[in-house]
């Protein structure tokens, strides 16, 4: 199943997550992406293991967003190196990176002398904090510029209390996905033009997006994002609460006054319906600590599993807070395609995660396993026209290791 990228050549030089995931995504659906490493391999390859503390036998995460791709390994601080990797990008249709624009340029790798190179080439690039103004140059992480300076944190930062830690890469896998989507509109363009473009994209900007909604509201109408609590929330029909068992779960009354009777069904409290406390929205907002008291008291009765049952049949809308434990085990997440069996050189596969998005024709499949650092130096130098010898006097030079 190769894709409906098949066919598509991409160059990455991507470090960490937010570039990588793009070639990663792009990988999955079936491009050619070769990935361009320093002689000492991408740095995230050795994070994870170091930050855990203990002697594991994989690195998960970098396998998640590179799986798939062909290792290049070049100094790029040799002639010999920018050479092969101009070479490399002017065969290519994209090139994909999260290196910083000063950086590429110092390499001879900005936009401008690329496409002058290839006109077809589609540049995509992934940035910190955008592709102007006084911060562009300003290093970032997904934690800086998506989480704490897009204003997310302080978003889920009730008063009182320190702000939340972002998981890994929440940031970079959703700035990954959309560069991966512009990539593949800046292709359909090309089509049409016969011309590539650059395509870029923002922790920052893909934070300000994700926390659309608040941030609408203060742009329109000087409405700041509040932190909510379950006993602040306007609205404790959607909110969590916890099962006699100590589960937690969500209920999942968007609509206030539509679920509200299913709820009393649930709960088994129909004079609720009458209750002035209780009776509107507008109620309901104004009591929501003694309303959240009380359901409290009632979904303590029972273990989450019975509520559950009690929900479906009232047609109260719900879902249950789980674990990422939970997660690899749910039948439903397995049956959606959250997961995907990656091969591996020995033959055996491994699970993964897949990648968020599905084909009806052009069905996709991980294309392979991870490249060890460098591993298809040689074999790329051959396609690129080197003989052995060439490649030989790279390695005396300390283009390649």
């Amino acid at each position: 199943m190769p894709g409906p990228m098949a066919g598509v050549r991409v160059v990455e030089l991507g470090l960490w997550v937010a570039g990588p995931s793009a070639g990663g995504v792009l990988a999955d659906w079936g491009a050619d992406v070769v990935k361009i490493e320093p002689p000492d391999g991408d740095p995230f390859r050795g994070l994870y293991l170091a930050v855990s503390g203990a002697e594991l036998p994989a690195n998960p995460p970098f396998e998640l967003d590179n799986r798939g791709k062909r290792s290049i390994a070049l100094d790029l601080r040799t002639e010999d190196g920018r050479r092969i990797t101009g070479e490399l990008i002017d065969r290519a249709d994209v090139f994909v990176t999260n290196v910083r624009p000063e950086i590429l340029e110092s390499f001879g790798l900005d936009d401008a002398r690329l496409r002058a190179q290839n006109p077809r080439l589609v540049y995509a690039r992934v940035t910190g904090y955008g592709e102007s103004g006084p911060d562009r140059d300003r290093p970032a992480y997904d934690i800086g510029a998506f989480w704490s300076r897009a204003g997310i944190a302080a978003a889920l930062t009730p008063p009182g209390s320190d702000p939340p830690y972002q998981r890994g890469a929440m940031g970079d896998h959703v700035a990954g996905m959309t560069l991966a989507g512009g990539v593949a509109a800046a292709l359909l363009a090309r089509e049409k033009s016969g011309a590539g473009q650059m395509v870029t994209t923002s922790l920052l900007r893909v934070g300000v997006f994700v926390l659309g909604w608040d941030t609408s509201a203060t742009l329109r109408l000087g409405i700041p994002a509040t932190p909510m609590t379950r006993t602040s929330t306007p609205n404790p029909v959607i909110s969590c609460y916890r099962a006699g068992d100590g589960r937690w779960f969500w209920l999942l009354g968007l609509q206030g006054q539509r679920h509200w009777p299913d709820l009393l069904r649930a709960v088994e409290r129909p004079d609720w319906l009458e209750d002035p406390r209780f009776a509107t929205m507008r109620s309901r907002r104004e009591n929501c600590p003694e309303l959240v008291r009380l359901l409290d008291e009632i979904f303590a009765t029972r273990p989450l599993a019975e509520w559950g049952a009690i929900f479906d049949r009232a047609g109260m809308w719900w879902a249950p807070v789980q674990t990422t434990e939970d997660v690899v085990r749910d039948p439903q997440a397995i049956a959606a395609g959250a997961f995907v069996d990656v091969p591996q050189p020995d033959g055996t596969q491994i699970p993964g995660v897949a990648s968020p998005v599905d084909f009806s024709v052009d069905r996709w499949a991980p294309q392979g396993p991870v490249p060890e650092v460098g591993q298809h130096t040689e074999e790329i130098l051959l396609e690129l026209g080197y003989d052995w010898e060439a490649i030989a006097g790279l390695k005396e030079r300390r283009a390649i290791p």
